[in-house]
């Protein structure tokens, strides 16, 4: 499976889970904007995901 060139994906704060859904790779990793700690992926964001 081919990825396309941008990929939404959901980031979280690890200190206050904080979570918001960027682009990568056209975003780059945000701080948190409640305590300033760097964030992390989550999750991928693919469609068809099934649950």
């Amino acid at each position: 499976m081919q990825r396309d060139k941008t990929e939404p994906v959901q980031v979280e704060c690890p200190r206050c889970r904080h979570t918001e859904i960027i682009y990568i790779p056209i975003e780059t990793m945000p701080r948190c904007p409640e305590c300033g700690t760097e964030m992390f992926i989550k999750e991928l964001l693919d469609e068809g995901k099934s649950t």
